[in-house]
């Protein structure tokens, strides 16, 4: 190896992968292993076109919201239906996955996640990724990367319709008002999504960026200071949406199904 004493011995020739002795490998697999789980999860059961809504209790799965085809279950379509039947490889939450996708896709956060744990760009810190040469995302299909702010607006009027969907779980189709498991599980997924849209980067820059006086603006400054709590637990809140969502949905599928039944409080 070459001496780092001497400035015209050029650049180290290191033949390991890494002198680091601690486990910087877990991270990484941990997070592979959860992102390819519960992406898994999802893609099956957008296929299943089963057991996502309770119309006796108007539960609806996140994952199915809005269902806009002719194929929904009847009580399903809040908001009328678009599409007619669709075929079975075309999953009914047609506009509800790819903006899902591209909007946690495209995340600052998710970004890091994948290209660490999936792509090793790089792996860890003081770790040679297996890529020779680094291009960022300047070309296809990294510059995509560059559309989340996009993918932001469509994710917040989903997330506006999670939020209209939560309303309806407390009243039931039979009649007057109701609280149940599901309903309180509802709502504790829609508040952790919206902590996690809440913080991020491209909401909090359309309500603080381009402002050169804070002072001359100071309704969307304290916004802005307001979002910057949720933006710096933008990891935490990144996995625990995804998590919640995930379990909303194993919980609707559940009850729907009839596996279970939903615990009520109140009705």
């Amino acid at each position: 190896m070459s001496s780092t004493l001497d400035p015209s011995a050029g650049r180290a020739e290191l033949t390991a992968r890494t002198f680091r002795k601690d486990r910087w490998w877990l991270t990484p697999a941990v997070q592979a292993t959860a992102l390819t789980v519960l992406l898994g999860y999802v893609v099956v059961r957008l296929f299943m076109r089963s057991w996502y809504f309770v119309p006796e209790l108007n539960y609806l799965t996140p994952l199915y919201s809005p269902c806009i085809s002719t194929l929904c279950t009847p009580g399903s379509s809040h908001f009328g239906t678009i599409f007619g039947e669709l075929p079975f490889w075309i999953p009914l939450p047609i506009i509800v996955f790819p903006i899902l996708l591209g909007f946690r896709g495209t995340c600052y956060y998710y970004r890091k996640a994948v290209y660490r744990s999936i792509l090793q760009s790089p792996t860890a810190c003081a770790v040679a990724e297996p890529a020779k040469r680094y291009r960022g995302e300047s070309r296809f299909p990294l510059i995509g990367m560059n559309s989340h702010r996009y993918f932001f607006y469509g994710a917040t009027l989903l997330l506006l319709i999670n939020t209209y969907d939560a309303v309806l779980s407390f009243f039931p189709q039979r009649g007057g008002f109701g609280i149940g498991l599901g309903s309180l599980i509802i709502v504790v997924n829609v508040l952790l999504l919206w902590a996690y849209t809440l913080g991020c980067h491209s909401c909090r820059h359309l309500l603080g960026g381009r402002l050169r006086h804070f002072s001359k603006h100071p309704v969307r400054y304290r916004l802005w200071t307001r979002l910057s709590w949720f933006n710096a637990r933008h990891q935490s809140f990144a996995w625990a949406s995804l998590i919640s969502v995930t379990l909303t949905d194993v919980y609707i599928m559940s009850v729907s199904a009839g596996w279970i039944g939903d615990l009520r409080l109140v009705n």
